[in-house]
């Protein structure tokens, strides 16, 4: 069966170059009949599993495509000969592929099938290189909000941020949470709204800066139903833990299930969240003053006092 599909394919490559020469009676080359022989030939090739011969066949259909001014086939060959690389694991060259795939159906003008083709690239992208993805994610997001696709836009301005998280890059980590928690207020989930402030303070407390920490919080009184709920309860104790530099009570906060069972670049952010000055806990003022007959504490005592650690 193999063997018949690859002289399928050999067959079709030989038809398609015989379409592009040239002669006496025939000046121009036949671009659209020979990128049809390509396709042709790539869908055989495909099917013997020969995906390096595919590939070649794709990128050949997209050149005469493109030579006939077909923006949209060419763009449609190039993924597919982007899709042939994935197959053979040569995901940097499959990515490239697929991204000028994706350029190419923007400047055809179709928005829809340019963000698939680039949310593609953007989940390739991630298993290579994951900060490299980030920017497809959000050229994606982009794509998607001016099509007022606004679930799809906010789903893959999660992704970007989480990847910004992953690696510490806190500061466009903040400003991605807020274009994210922006969308899901105007399409009305509140519920997310709150998971998504609970991101924000992590990431601002790990960014050293409380006070924008308290100003999300702050600013989430607006969302129905975020004051007095349990989201809003476990904030402020996560706020005055940090701001008291008491560690137990920020890591008790950090450990509850509500924040355990975010997504999981969020819930490492609590369970590394180290409060400033090594996280002593405040203690009252010592006496003034010692009753006659006092005292100092013997070594042992002085060891006791601080057998549990200094957290």
């Amino acid at each position: 069966m193999a063997a018949q599909k690859i002289k399928e394919g050999l067959e079709h490559l030989a038809k398609a170059e015989k379409y592009l020469k040239t002669g006496f009676l025939k000046w121009k080359p036949d671009y659209d009949s020979a990128a049809s022989e390509y396709g042709k030939a790539a869908v055989a090739f495909k099917n013997a599993n020969q995906f390096e011969q595919a590939e070649d066949a794709c990128l050949r259909e997209a050149v005469a495509h493109g030579n006939n001014r077909a923006l949209l086939r060419a763009a449609r060959a190039y993924e597919q000969a982007g899709m042939m690389l994935k197959e053979m694991q040569k995901l940097p060259e499959a990515v490239q592929l697929i991204e000028k795939a994706g350029t190419m159906y923007l400047e055809n003008g179709t928005r829809d099938t340019a963000a698939m083709a680039l949310e593609r690239a953007g989940k390739l992208r991630e298993n290579v290189d994951p900060e490299k993805a980030v920017p497809l994610y959000q050229q994606t997001a982009n794509v998607f909000e001016n099509e007022e696709r606004l679930r799809q836009a906010v789903e893959l301005l999660g992704k970007a941020s989480r990847l910004l998280v992953r690696g510490r890059r806190f500061d466009e980590a903040a400003l991605s949470i807020q274009k994210e928690k922006n969308i899901y207020k105007e399409i009305e989930n509140s519920p997310t709204c709150y998971k998504k402030t609970i991101a924000q303070v992590l990431v601002h407390l790990h960014r050293n800066d409380y006070v924008a920490a308290e100003r999300c919080v702050r600013e989430s009184y607006s969302i129905p139903g975020f004051s007095g709920s349990e989201d809003c309860a476990a904030r402020e104790q996560l706020l005055e833990g940090y701001d008291q530099q008491d560690q137990d009570q920020v890591s008790e906060v950090c450990n509850s299930p509500l924040f355990k069972y975010m997504d999981n670049d969020y819930a490492k952010l609590g369970l590394s969240l180290v409060v400033p000055g090594g996280g002593i806990k405040r203690k009252s003022a010592a006496p003034q003053a010692k009753s006659e007959g006092a005292t100092a504490p013997t070594a042992e005592e002085d060891e006791d006092e601080y057998a549990g650690g200094l957290c």
